[in-house]
């Protein structure tokens, strides 16, 4: 260990203790604002108000949680979320590797104009086709139900790109050989393909199930219902009706951001590593 220290001095040039100074500095600035939250959420109105700032809380209790759970229903929040996780991440990984794998080892007229355009369609920002899915929700009625949370997000380009470029990765010898033993598409592909892009896949359902959970424009117009609403929906409304109780808000806004603070924690270099994989193998 000593010998790994006195080799990483003797190594250390200017350049590089500059990039680290500024990437400290990027860090602390990063970090800062969740410190800030998740302290604010155990100390008192006069702490988080006070000037100069209070930086550490006073005393760790949990009155600021009971009192936010009372004001209004974050259990309820917290179970449509998970709902609406759960069924958008699982339609969109199933639908994400039947499209990556036809685009990958199907030939047919057209695929790569197909994909083609269809990659073009990532530079359409959501904001752009919101009314064209409220449009549609109303139309198969399911406006103001769990379901429309779902169905606008059982497909992605981005995910279907990340894990065509893995399956492009196996070698076409293996496809041709178990298609020459009589194995099917659909077996091989849930038999060998998928096991084998297993992180690549993971990496899809993590990012997935980020950007559902933080999901905030779309349930704002999907739903009107309070019973159904999501944490990032719940938090805004509660931020509205519940006044200036800094110290609550900061304390409902823990309970959403944690859970996913901790997931990005254990799961940062499994979804950098299947990015990369994904989409420099192809």
């Amino acid at each position: 260990m000593l010998d790994k220290i006195k080799y990483s001095l003797k190594h250390l040039t200017v350049g590089r203790v500059i990039i680290y100074i500024f990437l400290t500095l990027g860090a602390i600035v990063m970090f800062f604002p969740f410190y800030w939250m998740i302290t604010g959420a155990f100390k008192t109105y006069f702490e988080v108000t006070a000037f100069p700032p209070v930086w550490w809380p006073s005393s760790f209790n949990l009155d600021n949680f009971v009192t936010a759970f009372n004001m209004a229903p974050f259990m309820t929040y917290f179970k449509n979320s998970v709902i609406a996780m759960v069924g958008s991440v699982g339609l969109c990984t199933f639908t994400t590797i039947l499209a990556s794998f036809a685009f990958s080892k199907l030939k047919f007229p057209g695929q790569h104009i197909i994909f083609g355009l269809l990659l073009g369609l990532m530079m359409v920002p959501f904001e752009m086709i919101i009314i064209t899915n409220y449009r549609t929700i109303i139309d198969i009625k399911i406006y103001n139900t769990i379901f429309a949370l779902i169905i606008p997000f059982t497909s992605s380009i981005f995910y279907t790109y990340i894990l065509k470029g893995f399956f492009d990765s196996i070698p076409d010898s293996l496809y041709q050989a178990a298609r020459v033993d009589g194995c099917s598409n659909w077996k091989y592909l849930w038999r060998i393909m998928v096991p084998i892009a297993r992180p690549s896949l993971v990496t899809i359902i993590l990012l997935n199930a980020i950007a559902s959970w933080n999901s905030f424009m779309w349930p704002m117009l999907a739903v009107v219902d309070k019973d159904l609403r999501t944490l990032p929906f719940g938090l805004y409304a509660f931020v509205s009706e519940g006044g200036a109780e800094t110290q609550l808000m900061m304390a409902a806004s823990t309970i959403i951001v944690v859970p996913m603070i901790i997931l990005f924690l254990f799961a940062r270099k499994q979804i950098v590593n299947g990015v990369a994989r994904g989409g420099l193998k192809g």
